[in-house]
């Protein structure tokens, strides 16, 4: 089979894995609220809600599932960049019925991934004699936790209402908690991660482990308020900290700020964070993968520098910390979605969207959910490109970079926000002035440093000259022969 033809069928595979498991949720959901309508009277009808669906599917198959496919899908892509072999040893020919015919397929690296947990579930769990026995177990915990409980409130889908007989119907959620301080929630619990990665260098009773968590300690807690302050313009815009809920800033991305009709199609600018807060944007994707600590702000783990906050965790501690880092990227590309890219909201067409799936609420959810992951996958990717294309920035260089860079643009970003909103409250003004910043980003991305561009010329008027020693060369050649 040829490649493009298997990359395909994966990608038609994986997307609709999400369809279904979206499609599921509602479907889940609309059963218990049915359920507990018409058991108002019994003691277990307040746990059937569809919030019950939303944490078994988003939280413990969506997320996790994600996220353990992530510890494969990151070595065969990084091995892809790299133009060598990606994880194909582990095989399935051990099987007592299927193993001949599965020795020699590597099954697109899947089987490394059961490997993997056998391995550190099996492996033995070492802890060091004068370590904290408490503390030394708790700060695995503590840097899983947080991070897992960030995705209650990602609201990744929308709250449809679904009728049946007698015109009767229930509001089913996409989110597992809709509280009305979703955003407050996300900087508390984000900020408990930092305690996970200081107790596992401090308990360890390891230098080496300890001088780890002091730099991870300092490098999450500097870039805090760069984090803050990238979602300070989002909040003006529309004067609400709830990420859930039709007056959240999930749902209220789905407006247009200019729209118009072709043929009964819905099309026009929506009013999606990246159009709004640019700026915003790329403070918080840069705060927050700092916050991961991976590369290149992976110095706490920097085996050339330091060896590392977690050197003394072995077998399934271990990894702990490990998923916890592909569950921050699955987390970070979710919020990023819903607070900058809209959420589940289509670019355009989303009236007839709705009219075309209009009585079928649950394919419209299951496609709204497919569109909200799309969106995700596509900032996973991205993360997974610069994890391997960025060299690991110096220590001094990742504190420059939140202190003196994201800081003050963070800053200047909230003023002029602030004065364009107060000028203009339809945000259009906003959006222009979010069009040319990223405009004026664009051009000074593409735009090759000076010192690029000198030694381009230096080098094109070497080749000049000696293209003209040549030519002047070949006639006193010819001359001396004869």
């Amino acid at each position: 089979m040829p490649s493009f033809v298997k990359a395909i069928f994966g990608i038609g595979l994986i997307l609709g894995g999400f369809f279904g498991l979206s499609a599921a949720m509602y479907g889940i959901g609309y059963g218990l609220e049915r359920l507990r309508f018409e058991n108002a009277s019994e003691w277990w009808a307040p746990l059937a809600t569809s919030h019950l669906a939303a944490i078994l599917i988003l939280m413990l198959v969506i997320v996790m599932v994600t996220a353990t496919l992530l510890t494969l899908a990151e070595r065969k892509w990084s091995a892809f960049m790299q133009d060598r072999p990606g994880p194909n040893r582990a095989r399935l020919g051990g099987l007592p019925v299927v193993g001949k015919l599965l020795e020699n397929m590597p099954l697109a690296g899947l089987p490394h991934i059961p490997a993997d947990v056998v391995k550190m579930l099996t492996k033995e769990s070492f802890r060091p004699r004068a370590a904290s026995p408490f503390l030394f177990n708790l700060a695995p915990i503590l840097a899983f936790a947080p991070v897992f409980a960030l995705s209650a409130v990602i609201p990744m889908g929308p709250a449809l209402s679904v009728a049946w007989d007698q015109g009767k119907s229930v509001l089913v959620q996409g989110v597992a908690a809709a509280p009305d301080f979703g955003i407050l929630y996300m900087f508390a619990i984000a900020s408990l991660a930092v305690y996970g990665t200081s107790l596992a260098g401090w308990a360890s009773n390891n230098k080496f482990a300890l001088l780890g968590g002091v730099r991870a300690a300092s490098q999450m807690i500097s870039y805090e308020v760069a984090l803050g302050l990238s979602l300070v313009g989002m909040m003006i815009a529309f004067s609400t900290v709830k990420l859930a809920g039709d007056d959240g800033l999930a749902a209220m991305q789905g407006q247009y700020l200019w729209s118009f009709r072709v043929a009964g199609f819905d099309l026009g600018v929506p009013q999606w964070g990246i159009f709004l807060q640019p700026i915003g944007f790329l403070l918080f994707f840069a705060a927050a993968f700092a916050e991961t600590k991976r590369a290149p702000f992976d110095t706490p783990e920097g085996e050339s520098e330091i060896v590392g906050y977690f050197i003394e965790y072995s077998g399934m501690q271990f990894g702990m910390f490990m998923i916890s880092e592909f569950v921050e990227v699955v987390v970070l590309s979710a919020v990023l979605t819903a607070v900058f890219f809209g959420a589940w909201w289509p670019p355009f067409g989303n009236e007839a969207l709705k009219s075309a799936l209009a009585g079928h609420e649950v394919w419209l959810g299951a496609v709204y959910g497919l569109i909200f992951w799309v969106k995700a996958l596509l900032l996973i990717y991205l993360q997974l490109v610069i994890r391997w294309t960025f060299p690991r920035f110096r220590y001094d260089q990742v504190q420059h970079l939140g202190w003196k860079i994201l800081l003050p643009l963070g800053l200047i970003n909230v003023f002029v926000s602030g004065a364009l909103i107060l000028w203009d409250p339809s945000l259009r003004s906003l959006c222009l002035m979010g069009v040319l910043e990223m405009a004026v980003f664009g051009f000074w991305t593409l735009t090759p440093p000076r010192q690029v561009r000198q030694e381009a010329e230096a080098r094109a008027d070497h080749d000049g000259h000696d293209h003209g020693h040549d030519t002047h060369a070949a006639p006193a050649l010819g001359a001396g022969s004869h």
